[in-house]
């Protein structure tokens, strides 16, 4: 048995708590401040300390890693992610990308001239992963029945969990806020293309991103139609 996943909204970011035969999976972690938040709702779900089966990072982004040391120590769970963003949370260096929304550039910049950017990366909690994540590994041996796809494009080494129902963990490669659209925050452009190609091949049921609320998979077809028939 392996529960739908349990969206945990930490404000602009989510993590997904799944719930095993014998434990808990949980994909990202939300930032530094989210953590008193984050650990509720774990405590709540039934999530103590040794029930945390695996960690896992959809890609390297400080919003979806800061906590991923701190839980490691405290429910002795492992930490995976691919090896392609394992230099970001080893070295606390978040490499500069296209930001194609406005309101997105904005905000960074407001963030950078504030230092509220420089605050955030010095509390970050450097590790090194005790997992790497490769595309089409199974999840079966930590009780979920789950695959890795990797879908580089926001980062280098982003991925989404496909569970075996259909249902979709997309990290940042697909977002619900402002609209249903892929990421607006792009490392590779071709690369973030193909990918989503790639996910509408598939036939998939809800989606759970990193920003915003779940949504079906045919609201997204949809959207990206109207998106790809806009000049």
């Amino acid at each position: 048995m392996t529960s739908r996943p349990q969206a945990i909204d930490l404000g602009f970011v989510n993590a997904y708590l799944l719930e095993t035969e014998d434990g808990f999976l949980l994909a990202d972690t939300g930032m530094r401040s989210q953590r008193a938040g984050l650990e509720m709702a774990l405590a709540e779900a039934g999530c103590a300390p040794g029930k945390l089966r695996l960690i896992v990072a959809t890609h390297g982004d400080i919003d979806h890693t800061a906590n991923c040391n701190y839980l490691r120590t405290k429910f002795h769970a492992p930490v995976a992610m691919h090896a392609g963003d394992v230099s970001m949370v080893e070295s606390a260096d978040w490499p500069k990308r296209k930001v194609a929304s406005h309101s997105l550039r904005l905000m960074h910049r407001f963030m950078r001239s504030t230092g509220v950017t420089r605050r955030m990366e010095t509390g970050f909690e450097r590790f090194t992963p005790d997992i790497e994540l490769v595309e089409g590994q199974t999840l079966e041996a930590y009780g979920l029945a789950a695959t890795v796809l990797h879908i580089p494009g926001h980062t280098p080494g982003s991925i989404a969990l496909a569970l075996a129902d259909g249902e979709l963990i997309c990290g940042d490669t697909i977002e619900n806020r402002g609209g249903l659209h892929p990421t607006r925050i792009v490392d590779d452009e071709v690369q973030l293309s193909a990918g989503v190609e790639r996910l509408l091949a598939l036939d998939l049921a809800t989606v759970y991103p990193g920003h915003g609320r779940p949504f079906s998979w045919g609201q997204f077809r949809v959207a990206y139609g109207r998106h790809r028939r806009t000049p």
